[in-house]
């Protein structure tokens, strides 16, 4: 019986190593219509697209094309600090954070903005916000929620909006209220 069990478990094991060799030379093969040729660039407006190199870019689509992702902004580094646009924005990084490493054993960004470090580096120290726990209780180091800090601080980049934006901010929303009604005064 024990015979019988090992040769069939054997047997699965050595059809499935067959699978997945199988499936993984089909899919790394490339067919004969493409060898040696380079995907042709379809005619568009804006000369991005490329075509899905014979293959559909999902499902039951033959014949549409891939746009090709944009180049990656690069990021503002004149260590300028930037106006904010609303109360309690999250002021964003001017300066390059890549190879930082932020994650549960470090925090690059606390060897300059915690309090022990900003006399030397001059870089504004973290908000007292970030010492408080959820219960609002003051701790002496910063809390595990606001430790991670890229998820509210961003990189500030020279990237221009891919859609139009008509964004105004606190100030000037002010200024334009209290221009139409007379100044304000009355």
């Amino acid at each position: 019986m024990k015979q019988i069990l090992r040769t069939t478990i054997v047997r699965a094991a050595l059809l499935s190593a067959a699978l997945l060799v199988t499936t993984l030379t089909a899919l790394t093969a490339i067919p004969q219509s493409q060898a040696g040729s380079t995907a042709p660039v379809a005619e568009t407006a804006s000369g991005r697209d490329v075509a899905a190199s014979g293959r559909p870019a999902f499902t039951g689509a033959e014949g549409l094309t891939v746009q090709e992702a944009p180049p990656i902004p690069k990021d503002v580094t004149d260590d300028r600090r930037r106006q904010r646009n609303y109360p309690e924005q999250p002021p964003v990084i001017p300066h390059s954070v890549a190879g930082y490493q932020l994650d549960l054993n470090a925090n690059k960004c606390l060897t300059c903005h915690s309090r022990e470090f900003t006399g030397d580096s001059q870089a504004p120290m973290v908000s007292v916000t970030h010492f408080q726990d959820r219960d609002g209780q003051v701790l002496g180091a910063v809390s595990p929620r606001r430790y991670f800090c890229m998820q509210c601080h961003v990189p500030q980049t020279e990237a221009q909006p891919r859609v139009q934006n008509t964004f105004k901010d606190m100030d000037s929303v002010i200024r334009q209220g209290s221009g139409t009604s007379g100044g304000g005064n009355n």
